[in-house]
């Protein structure tokens, strides 16, 4: 029986369409493989292994298999996003323990489309922190288990990168697909505003959160968004020529980037140069207010996230945000902070057509129990290696993490990919020409 966990979304949908292969088989596969590795690695808070093969056998038997893009796909799923009769906790002790009448719309779309949802995958609490880890266990990194996977999704992240699944579903308020992503060694498109339904939380940290693809290939990152946004992102096979802005400075103040995201974005730079793409280097005009409008958001969405439940069973590094968050509140609300930065930032898009940055600043901090330290630590540690990523959910544009290179460890390395409004294609097109220069080994060597 051939062995279908560790292969890419596309082809298993084509082989279950072809009936070179059942869904059964495929979601017994991965199963199996999350059985044996997850233990390792804590991708996942809830394995839905009966549910699985029963959906699958469904998927089997629907009259329209040769024309599902996700035929028999096993999908793994963030758990702050609801599953039909499935609790989705949120990462936390705090949230309630209900079952969900219905599949959120994003999910619906992905089951719809054929895709087995295999099991719900960890979140640091309330999604949160940059760092995955809480009431339900510690997410590490497959391609180095002393280091986190990566936040918030970094659980959905983990299980692709160790082929558990072959894509999944996650979200990104501050960074929270991107981060993981290049982590993991993995390719992600936070889509812009609009383009796909959100309905994260109690209202997606102010319009900031938006949900999307993890996966190992361009091609299964942009089938997914297709599917997500019920809007076809064909790839044409064309080599535009694009003016294309590198940069490597963190938008941080007092945060440097290391030498290995830097060589990553400066070598993706002159690989792209080589195919014909106008590439120069080219500072954004980042407000030295910017880490200050980010936290202010950060804390604000977690404030009204949290309203509601009993503190005493958060985390005390959540509480403190929380009641940072409040003191923001009312500003964030009424307050136009985003527009202007969108406006500040507005002409720079309009003379590029992408910008190239580091994906991150350093690696990811070590897999350990962050959730029981303190919140400036916290939330120094993922500033500190994260701070390319917020600037793009406080504009609401698209932004991609593309796998590039390896890091001194052996581990992935990568690079980021921005676009005005409506960019999608765009990124996608110049991250499928990344792939090609340079190609990634797919998923972490654990056997």
């Amino acid at each position: 029986m051939t062995d279908w966990a560790g292969r890419t979304a596309t082809e298993i949908a084509a082989a279950v369409r072809e009936q070179r292969a059942t869904p059964r088989e495929v979601v017994a596969g991965h199963l199996e493989r999350i059985a044996r590795l997850d233990g390792r690695i804590g991708a996942f808070r809830k394995v839905r292994a009966d549910a699985a093969l029963a959906e699958a056998d469904e998927v089997a038997a629907r009259p329209d298999l040769a024309e599902l893009p996700l035929a028999g796909v096993p999908l793994a799923v963030k758990d702050n996003l609801a599953v039909r009769g499935e609790a989705h906790l949120d990462g936390s002790a705090a949230t309630p323990d209900t079952p969900a009448d219905a599949d959120h719309v994003t999910v619906a779309r992905l089951r719809a489309a054929g895709a087995v949802v295999i099991g719900l995958t960890n979140v640091p609490e309330l999604c949160v922190f940059g760092t995955t880890e809480g009431a339900h266990g510690i997410t590490r990194n497959p391609w180095d288990t002393r280091r986190s996977a990566g936040g918030s999704s970094g659980g959905s992240a983990a299980a692709v990168a160790a082929g558990l699944a072959p894509i999944a579903l996650g979200n990104d308020g501050m960074g929270s697909l991107r981060i993981p992503a290049a982590n993991c060694g993995l390719v992600t498109i936070k889509p812009g505003f609009g383009v796909v339904p959100a309905g994260i939380g109690n209202g997606d940290w102010f319009g900031m959160s938006e949900n999307g693809p993890l996966a190992t290939t361009v091609a299964d990152a942009r089938l997914m968004l297709s599917v997500l946004a019920e809007k076809e992102f064909e790839d044409t096979g064309t080599h535009a020529p694009r003016k294309i802005a590198v940069s490597l400075r963190s938008p941080l103040v007092g945060v440097t980037v290391s030498r290995p995201y830097t060589n990553a974005a400066m070598e993706a730079a002159g690989l792209l140069a080589g195919t014909g793409h106008e590439v120069r280097r080219a500072e954004p005009p980042y407000p030295a207010s910017i880490g200050v409008t980010a936290i202010r958001h950060w804390t604000a969405g977690t404030a009204v996230d949290a309203a509601g439940l009993d503190p005493a069973l958060l985390a005390r590094r959540t509480r403190v945000h929380a009641a940072v968050g409040r003191r923001f509140l009312r500003g964030v609300q009424v307050g136009d902070a985003r527009e202007r930065l969108r406006a500040r930032l507005t002409p720079f898009f309009a003379e590029h057509d992408v910008l190239l940055t580091p994906a991150l600043a350093r690696h990811a901090p070590k897999a350990a129990p962050w959730h029981r330290r303190g919140w400036l630590r916290n939330a120094l540690a993922g500033s500190n290696y994260s701070p390319l990523t917020p600037a793009w959910n406080l504009t609401g544009w698209p932004a991609m993490s593309v796998p590039f290179g390896t890091l001194p460890s052996g581990a992935p390395c990568a690079v980021q990919l921005v676009g005005r409004p409506g960019s999608e294609a765009v990124l996608l097109e110049v991250a499928r020409q990344l792939e090609t220069l340079r190609p990634w080994q797919r998923t972490a060597p654990l056997g």
